[in-house]
C-alpha cells in the first residue's frame, strides 16, 4: 500500500489542506449522495427466481410443452399430463439452478473489483465505499488506487493512469494538475487533468475533484447504453422458434382437415374433434424442449470444468456454429502487462524475449541506468518491467545499487518527456544523474550530432515498427552544491535505447491455429495504433499485414455497403472507438456470419452485447464488460475459448442428430392418428386418442 494512504489511514487524523481544498461538509456530501443516487454503475437488473421464470415460460418450445401437457389434462389422460407437466417443472428447475449460480458468482466478482476511496471532508481525510463518493468531493490519488469517479485534478506529481478498460490503449496516459478543468473531455491523450472512473493510478499522486458519479461517468454512459439493448437471439433459437411456428401451422391445418373429414364422412364430429386433436399432438414433438433443456445445461456443466462460465445457456449450442471470432488485442490476445523486449547499446541489439544466455556486459550499464531512472518501488507498469529485468539479469553484480540514496528528482513535463533521478553513491565523491523518457527527449537532452542523429532515429524506427514503446536512457554526473534548475543543465551522455511491449499470451497463436482449422475467422478489433496491431498481428500469424489494416479514421468514411465488403477480407481494426466496434459487429451480421466477440474493458461492451456471442474476462474484465457478455472466462486464458467452442460443436452435431430422431419417430406416430379416418380404428378400445398409447 502506497505511503500516502497509510499517511491517512484513520478518519480522526487532520491533513493540513488549503481553504479551498477543505472538501464538502458531511451535510452537503449526504445532500448530493441523496440528490444524484449512489456512485455505482446502472448494471443489469438482478434476475430472481420469478423473472428467470417468466422468461423460461415465455420460450415457444417451453409453451409447446405446456400446452401438450394441459391438452392431455382436459383429455382425462392424467399420467401423461402429469408426465409432460413434471418435465415442465424439471426444465425450469435446470435453468433457475444454472442461472443463479451465474448470478452468484458475478455477483462475488463484482464485490471484489468495488473500490474505495479516500477523501477529504471537512479538512478531514477518510476512507469511504467508492458507492459513498459524490460531486465536489475531493479524492486523494496515489499509485495502486482506482480512480471511484470522474474527476479533475487539482494538483498531481508524475502521475499517469491506465485508461485501457476505456481505450483499448495498453500504455499509461500522463495527466496534468488544471484547478481550474470542469468540463470533462472523453478519455484519451496525454497532458489532460481528467481521470475516469474504474482506471488505475500507475504512477504519481495528486488531488482530483469529482466531477461526475455513477451512470453520469464515462463508465456509467457506456452501461447505461447497453440496458437499450437486447440480447441476441442465438441461431438455433431462431430455427427451432421457426420450427415450432411452422410445425404448429402444418398441425393445425391437418388437424383441421381431419375433423372436416371425419365428420362430414362418418356424422360424428366429437370423435371427429378428438381425432384432430391426437394428429397435432402425433406432430408436434413435445420432447424437444426437455432434450433442449439437457443438452444446453449439460453443455453448460462441461465447458465450467475448463473455466467458462455461461450466463445464457442458448449461447452453449451458438458456440457450435460461430463462424467470426472479433478479438480485442488489450489483455486478451496480450497479457496486459508491459516487458522489455529489446535493449540497444551502441550498435548492438539484445532480444530480451528470445535470448536464454547471460545479458552481455555491453547492455549492463543501459539496464542499470534504467533502473536508476525508475522509482525504487514502482507501480508503473514499464518501470516494474525494467525492474523484473534487472533483477533477472543482474543479481550479485556490482550494477544494482541498494545502498544508494535518491537525494533530487526532476519530473516529466509536457515540455520535457523525460524525468531524472540523482542518487547519492556510497563509494563516489560526485552525484550520479538517471535519466529516461522520449527517444526525441533523451536525445534533445544530449545534444547528439547530426550522424548520431540519425542512426539514433533508424534504431527508434527499427523498434518502433515492432510496436514496441521506446524509451531513451542517458547517464550525467555533477558536483555542484545547488541543484540546476532545469535537465538541460546537466551534461548527458546516451546510454542506449529500451524497448518494451505488451506481450502475447503464450497459448494464443496454438488457439489461433486451432480456430482457423475449425473454420473459425479471427478479426482483430483495437484501441491501440496500427503498427501495434501489426507486429501483434505478426506474432501470432494473424493473416492480414500493414497495407490491409483499417483505421478508425478510414472507418468513420466508409458507408455500410463498403464496410461490409472490406470487413470480408480484413482481419486486423486498429485505433477503434466502442462505437466503431459495435459498427464491425453489425456489418458482420449481416454478412450472415455468427459472430462471437472476446473482451475485457468497458469499450467492448457494446459489442459484446451485439454478437451473437459475448465473451468477458473475468479476472481482468470490469464489472460492464460481464455484464454485456454471454459467456465469462474465469481463467482470463484465450486458449479456454478454443476448448469451448470445440464442446460447443460436439453439443450443437448431438443436439441436430437428437432433434432429427425425435421429427423421425413422430412421422410414423401421425401416421397412426389417421387410422380412424380409414375406418381401421373400430378394434381400438378407447377412442382415436388412444391410438399410439396416449
Amino acid at each position: 500500500m502506497p505511503a500516502l494512504f497509510g499517511k491517512f489511514a484513520h478518519v480522526s487524523q487532520k491533513i493540513p489542506a488549503p481553504t479551498d481544498m477543505r472538501g464538502l461538509t458531511h451535510a452537503e456530501a449526504r445532500g448530493r449522495l441523496q440528490a444524484d443516487g449512489m456512485n455505482e454503475l446502472p448494471a443489469a437488473k438482478s434476475r430472481d427466481i420469478p423473472a428467470i421464470a417468466l422468461e423460461v415460460v415465455q420460450e415457444p418450445m417451453f409453451l409447446l410443452l405446456l400446452v401438450a401437457g394441459v391438452i392431455y389434462l382436459l383429455l382425462g389422460d392424467v399420467s401423461d399430463a402429469l408426465m409432460l407437466l413434471g418435465f415442465v417443472c424439471m426444465v425450469m428447475g435446470i435453468t433457475i439452478y444454472q442461472e443463479r449460480k451465474t448470478e452468484r458468482v458475478l455477483e462475488a466478482l463484482r464485490d471484489i473489483s468495488s473500490p474505495r476511496a479516500l477523501v477529504v471532508r471537512e479538512g478531514v481525510a477518510q476512507r469511504i465505499a467508492g458507492h459513498d463518493v459524490v460531486r465536489g468531493d475531493i479524492l486523494i490519488l496515489a499509485e495502486g488506487g482506482r480512480v471511484p469517479a470522474d474527476a479533475a485534478l487539482i494538483s498531481c506529481n508524475d502521475f499517469a493512469t491506465d485508461e485501457s478498460m476505456l481505450t483499448g490503449e495498453s500504455v499509461p496516459v500522463r495527466k496534468i494538475g488544471q484547478p481550474d478543468a470542469h468540463k470533462l473531455r472523453p478519455p484519451g491523450g496525454d497532458d489532460l487533468p481528467f481521470v475516469y472512473s474504474g482506471t488505475l493510478v500507475v504512477q504519481g499522486r495528486g488531488t482530483a475533484r469529482v466531477l461526475a458519479t455513477g451512470p453520469y461517468t464515462e463508465l456509467g454512459k457506456i452501461g447505461k447504453a447497453l440496458q437499450v439493448l437486447d440480447n441476441e437471439t442465438t441461431p438455433l433459437q431462431k430455427e427451432i422458434n421457426r420450427l415450432v411456428r411452422n410445425l404448429a401451422i402444418v398441425g393445425a391445418l391437418l388437424s383441421l382437415l381431419l375433423v372436416i373429414v371425419y365428420g362430414l364422412s362418418r356424422g360424428d364430429w366429437l370423435h371427429g374433434f378428438l381425432a384432430g386433436i391426437t394428429l397435432a399432438m402425433s406432430i408436434l414433438p413435445e420432447e424437444y424442449p426437455f432434450v433442449l433443456i439437457v443438452f444446453m445445461a449439460m453443455g453448460a456443466w462441461r465447458i465450467s470444468r475448463h473455466q467458462v462460465l455461461t450466463r445464457r445457456m442458448p449461447t452453449v449450442e451458438t458456440l457450435g456454429s460461430a463462424t467470426v471470432l472479433c478479438v480485442d488485442k488489450t489483455g486478451t490476445l496480450t497479457l496486459n502487462q508491459m516487458t522489455v523486449q529489446q535493449l540497444i547499446a551502441g550498435d548492438a541489439s539484445f532480444v530480451v524475449a528470445a535470448s536464454h544466455t547471460p545479458l552481455p556486459e555491453t547492455f549492463h550499464e543501459l539496464v542499470e541506468f534504467s533502473i536508476l531512472a525508475s522509482k525504487t518501488d514502482p507501480f508503473d507498469p514499464m518501470e516494474k518491467a525494467i525492474h523484473t529485468l534487472g533483477e533477472y539479469y543482474l543479481t550479485d553484480t556490482e550494477h544494482l545499487h541498494r545502498d544508494w540514496a535518491l537525494v533530487h528528482e526532476y519530473s516529466l513535463s509536457p515540455e520535457l518527456l523525460a524525468l531524472s533521478h540523482v542518487w547519492r553513491a556510497s563509494d563516489r565523491n560526485e552525484y550520479v544523474v538517471a535519466t529516461k523518457g522520449a527517444p526525441e527527449a533523451v536525445a534533445d537532452l544530449c545534444h547528439l550530432d547530426g550522424h548520431q542523429l540519425s542512426k539514433f532515429s533508424t534504431q527508434v524506427n527499427i523498434l518502433a515498427a515492432q510496436g514496441m514503446r521506446v524509451l531513451g536512457v542517458a547517464k550525467a554526473s555533477y558536483r555542484g552544491r545547488e541543484w540546476p534548475s532545469t535537465q538541460h543543465d546537466f551534461k548527458f551522455e546516451f546510454i542506449g535505447l529500451v524497448g518494451l511491449a505488451d506481450p502475447v499470451r503464450p497459448t494464443v497463436a496454438a488457439a489461433l491455429k486451432d480456430c482457423t482449422a475449425a473454420g473459425i475467422r479471427v478479426v482483430m478489433i483495437t484501441g491501440d495504433y496500427p503498427a501495434t496491431a501489426a507486429a501483434i498481428a505478426q506474432q501470432i500469424c494473424l493473416p492480414g499485414g500493414r497495407d490491409n489494416i483499417i483505421s478508425g479514421m478510414e472507418l468513420n468514411q466508409m458507408d455500410d455497403a463498403t464496410l461490409r465488403e472490406r470487413i470480408r477480407h480484413n482481419n486486423i481494426f486498429a485505433r477503434m472507438v466502442p462505437e466503431q466496434k459495435l459498427r464491425l459487429v453489425n456489418a458482420l451480421k449481416a454478412n450472415g456470419d455468427v459472430v462471437a466477440m472476446t473482451g475485457d474493458g468497458v469499450n467492448d461492451a457494446p459489442a459484446l452485447k451485439a454478437a451473437h456471442i459475448g465473451i468477458a474476462m473475468g479476472g481482468r474484465g470490469t464489472d460492464v464488460a460481464r455484464e454485456a457478455a454471454a459467456l465469462v472466462l474465469l481463467d482470463d486464458d484465450f486458449a479456454s475459448i478454443v476448448r469451448a467452442v470445440r464442446i460447443g460443436r460436439s453439443i450443437f452435431d448431438n443436439l441436430r442428430k437428437a432433434m432429427a430422431y425425435i421429427l423421425a419417430v413422430h412421422i410414423p406416430i401421425a401416421g397412426l392418428s389417421l387410422i380412424p379416418v380409414t375406418g381401421l380404428a373400430n378394434g381400438i378400445r378407447s377412442g382415436p386418442y388412444r391410438v399410439f398409447g396416449k
